[in-house]
This record gives C-alpha cells, structure tokens and sequence, in this order.
C-alpha cells in the first residue's frame, strides 16, 4: 500500500509504474517541489529537472512565458500558471509539469493578490490546469502547503488516470 508513504514517494511510484516522467517550474515555492521529488530515492527515473524562475525575465527566457501574460495578468496569475506548467513540459520534454507562482508574504500582498495566494499548473498530456489557492500562515508554510498541493494535484491525477485503465 502507498496511501501511508509521502505524497512525492506515491507520486514517483505512480510514474514508475508508468514509465512517465515530470518537470517542475517553480516561483514562489524557491524549489521546493523539485526537493522533495528528488528526496526520494530513484527520483531520477522519473524527474527530468526544474527551474525556479523567481523573476519575470527568467519565465519568459526559460519557460516561454509571455511579456504580454505577465503585463496584462501579473506575475501571480492562473495565466502565468498555465505558461509555466506548459513551458516547462516542453523544456524538458515530459509527460507532466507542475509549475507554482504565488505570494509567500510577508510583503507584497495586496487587496486583489493577498499574501498567501499561489496558482499551481499541472500541465498532462491532455493540457494544462490551474488550482488556485490562498494560504494562512508565514512565508514558509505557504511554500510548503503550496508544494504539498502541487504534488496533491499530480498524485490526483495519476490515481484518475490509474482508475481509468
């Protein structure tokens, strides 16, 4: 049974079993994700790598995010969201990205985008969606109840698609 083992370990089982592979595009979360993916013995199987794209230049050079996205929507968007999950899919040519942008506080909140907010990717084979999220707590708990639900949203899906066979 994996039902009991962390999120990342019955993540990376579900992509063994499938011979999948992921990629992670983080902001907010500093590389959190990627670390605890790469926690686990073997993850190299699975996980091709990530970027942290913490400023507006790096998602548009490494992610493909567009100038416009980021102008028009912010940096902390559902659109920039979905730019980086898919670029990064396509970066590292993966089955899955998971990206994340967000607020950790405790500045540079505002009443639109409240410190705490995040908007995590999962971009599949079928497209990208976007979860939106607005945390309590200080910058580190926000990070990682944002990694945990990055890492909740791909176990999800891989447990629908297993359901599905």
């Amino acid at each position: 049974m994996t039902e009991n083992k962390p999120l990342a370990n019955r993540t990376g089982v579900l992509l063994l079993q499938r011979n999948q592979t992921l990629a992670t595009a983080e902001s907010c979360t500093g590389g959190l994700i990627g670390h605890r993916i790469t926690e686990v013995s073997g993850s190299s199987a699975y996980f091709m790598g990530g970027v942290v794209t913490y400023s507006n230049e790096a998602k548009m050079r490494f992610l493909n995010v567009q100038e416009s996205t980021l102008l028009a929507v912010g940096a902390v968007s559902e659109e920039v969201a979905y730019e980086m999950a898919q670029g990064a899919k396509n970066a590292f040519q993966t089955d899955f990205a998971l990206s994340v942008t967000g607020i950790a506080g405790p500045s540079g909140g505002t009443l639109d985008k409240p410190v705490g907010l995040t908007y995590i990717g999962l971009a599949t084979p079928e497209g990208v969606t976007v979860q939106r999220h607005v945390w309590e707590g200080d910058r580190s708990e926000v990070k990682s109840q944002s990694a945990d639900a990055a890492l909740q949203m791909l176990l999800d899906y891989l447990m629908r698609m297993q359901n599905d066979i």
